[in-house]
C-alpha cells in the first residue's frame, strides 16, 4: 500500500462507486415523484386542500398517497425530506472530478494543442465555470422568462450548447463531456439546495405559524423540478461518455452532446405524457431514433490528428518526466509491440476500429502521458492486453513497473 498510484486508483474507484449509488437514489426518487405527480387522480372524498391521490402496490403491500398543493391543515408528526440523494450525488461527483480530472489534469483535463494551460489554470476554469453557469441559469429563471417556461427551456438548451462548445475549445473531448455533465448536475443540485428546499421550508414555517402559505413558492419549485426532470437522462449519458471515444473523441463531440439533450427531452416527454394519462406520443421515438442516427453519423468524423503531426509536437514537462526516466526505452518497446496495434490512430488489430477509450499509445509522448494507466493496467495488473492476447510476458510487466517507479523518484 506504499504505492500512491495504487492508493489513488482505489480512492477513485470508491468515490465512483459512491457517486453511482447516490445518483441511482436521486434519479430513482426523481423519476418516481414525477410519475406519481403526473398520475394523480381526483376522488370525491379528498380532504380539503388535497390535489389528488394514487393507490399503488409494491412489495406485497398497498400504498395510499395524497398530494397537497400547499400543505395539509395540520402538519404530520413525521415529515420526510428528499434532499440528501441530490446533495451526496453532487458532492461525490465533485470529489470524482477532483480525483480524476484535477489530479490527472495533464492527461485527462488539459489539451495542450487546444490551449496550453498550466494545471492551476485548467483547474480554475473547471471550478469557476460550474459556478458561473449556475448564476446565469438562476438569473434567467428569476427573470420574466419564468412565466414562459417553453422559451426558458429553449434558452437553457442554448446555454448548454454554448458551454459544451466553450469547454471543447480548451479541454480534452473527454473532459468536455464530463464538465458539461457536471455543469448540468450543478444546476440540478443547486435547484434543490437554493430553490426547492428553501421554498418548502417557507411553506412549512408558515403552516406551523398559522399563516396561509403563498402558492407561489410551490410554483417556483415546480418549475425547477421540471427542469431537473428533463436534464436527468443527458447527465447520465455524459457520465458514461468517458468510456466511449466515439462520443467524446470526435471533431463534433459538442454537437453530439447538444443532440443528447434533445434526446433527453423527447424521451422524457413520452413518459411524462404517458404517466399523466394523456396518451402515448409515439412520434417522440421517431425523433429520438433520428437524433441517435445523426449522432452515430457525426461520430464517424476523424477523431485524431495523423501520427506524424502528433510526433512533431514537443513533449510537455509532465511527458518529459516519464520519457527521461530509466527504463523508458524498454517500456516504449514493450508497449509498441504489445499495445499499439489497438491503441493507435488507425488500429490494425482485426475488429478494432477505434482506440479503446480513446487511449493512444503510438508515440513517445502518448506512452509518457499515459504512464500511470499503463503502470496500473499492464504493470501491476493483467487487465491489459485483454486476455493477454499479445502474450505480454511477466518480465515485460516488471519492466513497466520499474520504469514507472523510476520516474517517481
Amino acid at each position: 500500500m506504499y504505492d500512491m498510484a495504487v492508493i489513488w486508483e482505489w480512492i477513485g474507484f470508491a468515490v465512483r462507486w459512491l457517486h453511482v449509488i447516490t445518483a441511482m437514489a436521486w434519479i430513482g426518487s426523481s423519476f418516481y415523484f414525477i410519475a406519481l405527480d403526473l398520475g394523480l387522480r381526483q376522488a370525491p372524498d379528498l380532504p380539503t386542500g388535497a390535489h389528488g391521490e394514487e393507490w399503488q402496490v409494491h412489495g406485497g403491500g398497498f400504498y395510499h398517497i395524497r398530494k397537497y398543493l400547499v400543505a395539509p391543515a395540520e402538519m404530520p408528526d413525521h415529515l420526510t425530506w428528499f434532499k440528501w440523494e441530490s446533495y451526496t450525488t453532487w458532492l461525490s461527483g465533485a470529489a470524482l472530478l477532483m480525483v480524476v480530472y484535477w489530479a490527472g489534469a495533464e492527461l485527462y483535463l488539459i489539451d495542450a494543442q487546444k490551449a496550453d494551460l498550466a494545471v492551476w489554470q485548467g483547474i480554475l476554469i473547471s471550478a469557476a465555470s460550474l459556478t458561473i453557469g449556475w448564476l446565469v441559469y438562476n438569473a434567467l429563471c428569476k427573470s420574466e422568462l419564468a412565466s414562459r417556461p417553453t422559451l426558458l427551456m429553449g434558452l437553457l438548451f442554448v446555454l448548454l450548447v454554448v458551454m459544451g462548445w466553450g469547454y471543447n475549445q480548451i479541454f480534452t473531448g473527454r473532459a468536455m463531456m464530463l464538465h458539461l455533465g457536471a455543469f448540468t448536475a450543478t444546476i440540478m443540485t443547486a435547484n434543490v439546495f437554493f430553490i426547492i428546499m428553501p421554498n418548502q421550508r417557507v411553506v412549512v414555517a408558515d403552516l406551523q405559524a398559522g399563516r396561509t402559505p403563498d402558492p407561489k413558492y410551490g410554483k417556483i419549485a415546480k418549475l425547477r423540478s421540471t427542469h431537473n426532470n428533463y436534464l436527468t437522462l443527458p447527465v447520465i449519458f455524459l457520465m458514461l461518455s468517458n468510456h466511449y471515444p466515439l462520443a467524446f473523441a470526435t471533431e463534433y463531440n459538442w454537437i453530439i452532446a447538444a443532440l443528447v439533450f434533445l434526446m433527453g427531452v423527447s424521451i422524457r416527454h413520452y413518459f411524462n405524457t404517458m404517466h399523466a394519462r394523456k396518451g402515448q406520443p409515439n412520434w417522440t421515438w421517431a425523433i429520438t431514433a433520428t437524433l441517435f442516427i445523426l449522432i452515430m453519423w457525426l461520430s464517424t468524423a476523424p477523431m485524431f490528428a495523423p501520427v506524424e503531426e502528433a510526433e512533431a509536437q514537443p513533449l510537455t514537462a509532465f511527458e518529459q518526466k516519464f520519457a527521461a526516466a530509466d527504463g523508458f526505452e524498454d517500456a516504449h518497446e514493450i508497449v509498441m509491440g504489445r499495445c499499439s496495434m489497438c491503441h493507435a490512430r488507425e488500429p490494425v488489430w482485426e475488429g478494432v476500429l477505434w482506440a479503446p477509450k480513446g487511449v493512444l499509445l503510438e508515440t513517445e509522448a502518448d506512452i509518457a502521458r499515459n504512464a500511470g494507466a499503463i503502470y496500473v493496467q499492464a504493470g501491476l495488473t493483467h487487465a491489459m492486453p485483454p486476455a493477454n492476447v499479445t502474450f505480454m510476458e511477466p518480465e515485460d510487466r516488471r519492466a513497466i513497473v520499474r520504469w514507472y517507479r523510476a520516474a517517481q523518484h
